[in-house]
């Protein structure tokens, strides 16, 4: 993968300096409670339990039918499941949802200025199926809604989904070759394929702030955004908010976009932040069909082809979307599970470099932007481009420079030090505010299945979670595990990733769809053998990215769960998302047919070897 382009390599005495200044910058910031730092948004805060955009929750009787497939999940992940599904013929596709509506983490989020940060003509899925382009380079949250809603509509998945239900239990009935699906709405319906598309963004965090309970004003997370009391819309517009003392928590990717719209609408606004943002140009604009070459059967596919490319290092030839993620690509390659410390011996060196400019070029973008002095260096990010998510915007900064903004910066504190009954201390200082917004994001990763409130049960009562605390991760392609037939997982673990997620959910579903069709053809039971994980396992144990020495010298943050570091393991394909995908691909070619057999499970013969596109 090449590297950025440096005029000035920086001397080792410049060189010594920066990574001193970073492990200062570093040591201000981290907390040794690590991700313990946060707490449970479901106790404490009932508005989490609510559905904002659901005025009453219709009553229905509770179902005790059979379905040929339950997915569990209305994001994209399970969208694209039920898509995939129907493409194959597969009859009654029941998508459960806890939410009023599809669209997962587009549903809840509805924030003002809520965007996503992926080109919009890449990040959403089935662009080619529903003859959709969208209308702006980066689409707004709620172009996205619409689109989730477009694919379910066009796929009919309306027809058999439950929504504002969420699934409690999964229990394998073995006499019945059926999951018993149980919900908090009495149903306890069966499935003989269940998908488990629940995402890795749908557990909101806040901050273990001591005194959060005492505090009086009003207070809500981004992920429930509360237009009652703010008044306006996604687009902004809010009156509610005139006249008041406004503070957010939180200056990562939903901060980056909320506090321009909120500096524009609040009497006053204190931005809280511990850790600033690397924020480069985002050049939102318009787009036509003609300039991304929609008229042209399969655009979406080779551009969506392209950009996983140039991110995942892998040869493109040209760089159709030409926006801040492929150009940063070489930067971002600590990230990607096939990254390897060795290599060419100066390739260190010049990454470190390329590194150097990046960041000193987005710091220089800070003064250049704005006004004050003292606000400027406090959002100068000092730590390594790929240690937090890139953020794009060009009205963050400029934010900064309104009278009615206030940045409070709370690393030397590390965070904020208590909450009163009428605001924030900083320092000392206590910051009174009328309403509190956490932008604090989701615990990554993180869903029911993996944390056990939603209990899976599989063969002999034994529990996905216990076998997983026993063994550790094990899987087939990070779709299916012995002991849990026709249960298939949609997910990074032992799987591909990207910064394009919606591109990885959208291979596994036409994965899990093939599965699914073959197995019913066959009347067979999806489930690999233990020789067939193990083999996987050790795939993925050999491949093992060497990133632990870079993210422990990371400011902290989600990818290094908040500085403690990520250590190395089988937890993720390690070879990069084409050539996974190239992987499952020829394993349905050549394995499908063979193994799905009338007997007991479908599993592999043998696991193929990578085939690398490029090195």
């Amino acid at each position: 993968m090449p590297l950025p382009h440096h005029d000035t390599p920086p001397t080792p005495q410049e060189t010594a300096r920066l990574r001193e200044r970073y492990r200062v910058e570093r040591e201000r910031r981290v907390r040794p409670e690590g991700t313990a730092q946060y707490r449970s948004t479901t106790a404490e805060f009932g508005y989490f339990a609510a559905d904002p955009y659901v005025d009453e929750v219709a009553e229905r009787a509770p179902l005790r039918d059979v379905v040929d497939v339950a997915v569990v999940g209305g994001g994209f992940g399970g969208i694209l499941a039920g898509a995939r599904l129907r493409q194959q013929g597969v009859a009654t596709v029941r998508v459960v949802e806890k939410g009023g509506d599809f669209g997962g983490t587009w549903y809840w989020n509805r924030y003002p200025g809520v965007h996503c940060d992926i080109e919009a003509h890449v990040y959403l899925p089935m662009l080619d199926e529903t003859g959709y382009v969208p209308e702006w380079k980066y689409a707004p949250g709620e172009e996205i809604r619409r689109h989730a809603v477009r694919m379910a509509e066009r796929f009919d998945l309306y027809r058999h989904a439950l929504f504002s239900t969420a699934v409690t239990a999964l229990d394998w009935d073995g006499a019945a070759r059926q999951w018993v699906v149980t919900t908090d709405r009495g149903d306890a319906f069966r499935a003989t394929y269940v998908v488990a598309a629940t995402g890795t963004l749908t557990e909101p965090k806040l901050p273990g702030i001591p005194g959060i309970e005492d505090y009086r004003g009003h207070t809500f997370h981004t992920s429930r955004w509360d237009y009652g009391y703010t008044g306006g819309s996604p687009e902004g517009g809010m009156t509610g908010l005139a006249g008041k003392r406004v503070g957010v928590v939180g200056t990562g990717a939903t901060g980056v976009q909320v506090i321009p719209e909120l500096a524009k609408d609040a009497g006053q606004l204190y931005v809280f932040q511990r850790t600033p943002s690397a924020v480069d140009v985002r050049g939102q604009r318009r787009t036509t069909p003609e300039e991304v070459g929609a008229d042209r059967p399969g655009w979406a596919a080779e551009r969506r082809e392209n950009f996983l490319r140039i991110v995942s290092g892998e040869d493109a030839g040209q760089d159709l979307v030409a926006d801040g993620w492929t150009a940063s690509a070489g930067l971002l390659e600590k990230l990607l599970p096939s990254f390897r410390r060795g290599g060419a011996p100066d390739f260190e060196a010049a990454y470190e470099a390329a590194d150097h400019a990046a960041m000193r070029r987005i710091r220089e973008r800070v003064a250049a932007e704005v006004s004050d002095p003292a606000t400027a260096e406090a959002l100068k990010p000092w730590y390594r481009y790929a240690c937090k998510r890139p953020t794009f915007s060009d009205r963050y900064l400029p934010a900064f420079n309104r009278d009615n903004v206030t940045l409070v910066d709370t690393a030397d504190s590390h965070g904020i030090e208590r909450m009163t009954e009428r605001g924030v201390v900083v320092g000392g200082v206590e910051y009174r505010l009328d309403c509190l917004i956490f932008a604090t994001g989701f615990s990554v990763g993180v869903s029911g299945i993996t944390s056990g409130t939603l209990p899976v049960t599989g063969r002999d009562g034994v529990r996905l979670t216990q076998e997983r605390a026993r063994r550790g991760p094990r899987s087939l392609h990070g779709f299916t595990a012995s002991g849990f037939p026709n249960l298939l997982q949609m997910g990074s673990l032992q799987n591909a990733s990207s910064v394009n997620y919606s591109h990885i959910l959208d291979e596994q579903a036409v994965h899990v769809a093939a599965l699914v069709a073959g197995a019913q053809e066959k009347g067979a039971v999806v489930e690999p053998t233990v020789e067939a994980e193990d083999a996987w396992t050790e795939v993925c144990r050999q491949g093992a990215p060497d990133h632990e020495w870079f993210h422990a010298e990371c400011t902290p943050g989600y990818y290094n769960a908040e500085g403690r570091g990520r250590p190395n393991g089988p937890t993720a394909y390690p070879h990069g998302a084409v050539v996974f995908h190239e992987l499952l691909r020829r394993w349905r070619a050549q394995n499908l047919v063979e193994v799905l057999r009338d007997g007991p499970d479908v599993s592999a013969r043998g696991v193929p070897s990578p085939r690398r596109s490029r090195r």
